[in-house]
């Protein structure tokens, strides 16, 4: 039986953590700030129609849905080129990409044709999965500690949610100095995020690792293998994404983690109408509520981080806490709804919006610090570590999720007669807006709740299996595992202990 040697582990400390998360900056930044302007600075300043503006948005989503798993798949398998041998299958993106960030500013240049903007935002779409995907994967590569992985998803987190805010402030910025009538205030915004970007992607390279840096003769294990042709890769590449299904801690966290990210979707999407036309409040008061949930999701991240890491809560059950405040969120917003009421106490208002901050931090950093381990369980059926596999299908679920979530959203209005513009609804509008509210991101958490009582990845459960797999790449013999084991393997992965480690097969599930 091949052994393994397993290398002296490198510690992941604060300011490694920092320099990994830096690049959701990037992450966060960059789609929120096409997301809050891009279609505003499109139909101002470049002479695009709704409708043309529109298509740019549709065309790139289709094509972006097929780009994050195709990059996940490439990243995989890089490591056996030439270029990946030298620099990393992961970090060799993060390379290239950093001075490609210069890209993003030429979304923002005003008075080009259509298939100028149709080019240079599918263009920008490339970049983020060429970053993104390769990156998220390099948390699982860097270290195996349950402490140090959470650590780094909340730093992560934290700052995404900065880059959120700086894409909210900057432009209001740029707006004073320039005017909001100018071309140049989102020209020179896009400029200045792009040297951001190229920053913060640098610093992360220079920061990070990846298993050919602390284990070459894993590596060379993992990429060992004949080259083959362009079918049998996209043939190789469509069975490697189907068969990430086939493990069975992976399909409950994508049910987690689709039911309540899509459930704040469609919560932040009717929002605003249930304050304007149900509670018959302006947009300022809507603006103001998601305003203190935002500030408070910051320090809530690190709160989280603080629970799973040092108190050894365990996720699921943290998980629980965000849907309980999110919960009591919506069952305020009904009973004033129901009462017809306007706020009558600024401090209740405030402390709800404070545990809507709070449970969506929690909803957004335990699903993605989860993620990181995922691919361990994977490694006990397949003997491979295919992180950028499963980086690219949960990216691809989420961003179909975010579509579908705002298209329910858009039809249900639309089919209950909702009348644009006009400030009083009729009764068949506002039950549905209260509806999407209650039977949409409520409904979607309850799945999510019900998902968690079954979720048995834990810090005791992934330190068994790493412990597992360690020995059998040492050359232990499968037929020492303790029965306590074999619990463990089967709950996390779904099969059988004798039908995993296979490494004869170099296993697919």
């Amino acid at each position: 039986m091949m052994t393994t040697t397993i290398p002296p582990r490198r510690k992941v400390g604060t300011g490694t953590a920092i320099g990994y998360g830096i690049t959701d900056i990037f992450g966060g930044g960059s789609m929120a700030l096409i997301g809050t302007w891009l279609l505003f600075f499109y139909t101002t300043f470049c002479g695009l129609s709704m409708l043309e503006a529109s298509s740019i948005f549709a065309i790139a989503r289709i094509i972006d849905a097929i780009l994050s798993p195709i990059m996940g798949y490439i990243t995989d398998k890089f490591g056996s080129t030439r270029l990946g041998k030298r620099f990393g299958r992961r970090r060799f993106f993060l390379l290239i990409s950093a001075p490609l960030m210069f890209i993003y500013a030429l979304v923002w240049v005003s008075d080009m044709s259509y298939w100028y903007y149709l080019g240079t935002y599918l263009a920008v779409e490339l970049l983020v999965a060429m970053v993104l995907v390769p990156w998220e994967t390099l948390a699982a590569e860097m270290t195996n500690d349950f402490g140090e992985r959470t650590r780094m998803a909340a730093i992560r987190l934290t700052f995404s949610q900065v880059g959120t805010f700086l894409t909210a402030s900057v432009p209001g910025v740029m707006i004073q100095y320039f005017g909001q009538d100018s071309a140049l205030t989102f020209t020179y915004t896009g400029i200045l995020f792009s040297c951001l970007f190229f920053i913060v992607v640098l610093i992360t390279w220079s920061c990070t690792w990846e298993s050919k840096d602390m284990n070459p003769e894993e590596f060379e294990r993992l990429n060992a293998g004949p080259s083959i042709g362009l079918i049998s890769h996209l043939k190789n590449m469509f069975i490697e994404l189907a068969t990430t299904f086939k493990i069975k801690i992976f399909r409950q966290h994508l049910i987690i983690y689709i039911s309540s990210f899509t459930a704040l979707d469609i919560f932040i999407a009717v929002f605003v109408y249930f304050v304007v036309y149900g509670l018959s409040l302006d947009a300022a008061n809507a603006s103001a509520y998601l305003s203190i949930a935002t500030s408070v999701s910051i320090p809530a991240t690190l709160l989280f981080m603080f629970m799973l890491d040092k108190l050894n809560i365990r996720p699921a059950l943290a998980m629980r806490i965000s849907y309980l405040c999110i919960f009591a969120v919506l069952g305020y917003l009904i009973l004033m709804y129901i009462g017809h009421s306007a706020v009558s106490s600024w401090w209740l208002t405030t402390l709800i919006f404070v545990l809507l901050g709070f449970g969506r931090a929690g909803l957004y950093f335990i699903p993605w610090n989860i993620y990181s381990f995922i691919p361990d369980v994977d490694e006990m059926v397949t003997c491979q570590r295919r992180e950028g596999v499963f980086a690219g299908v949960m990216t691809l679920m989420r961003k179909s999720t975010v579509a579908v979530a705002i298209m329910i959203v858009g039809a249900v209005l639309e089919h209950s007669h909702f009348v644009k513009g006009q400030l009083i609804q009729p009764e068949s509008a506002l039950n549905a807006i209260t509806g999407l509210l209650v039977f949409g991101s409520g409904g979607l958490l309850l799945i999510s709740l019900y998902m968690t009582f079954k979720f048995k990845l834990t810090r005791e459960t992934h330190r068994v299996l790493v412990k597992e797999i360690d020995r059998l790449k040492a050359g232990g013999n499968k037929a020492d595992c303790t029965p306590e084991t074999k619990v463990v393997v089967k709950a996390l992965t779904g099969y059988d202990y004798e039908q995993v480690w296979q490494q004869d097969n170099n296993a697919r599930p």
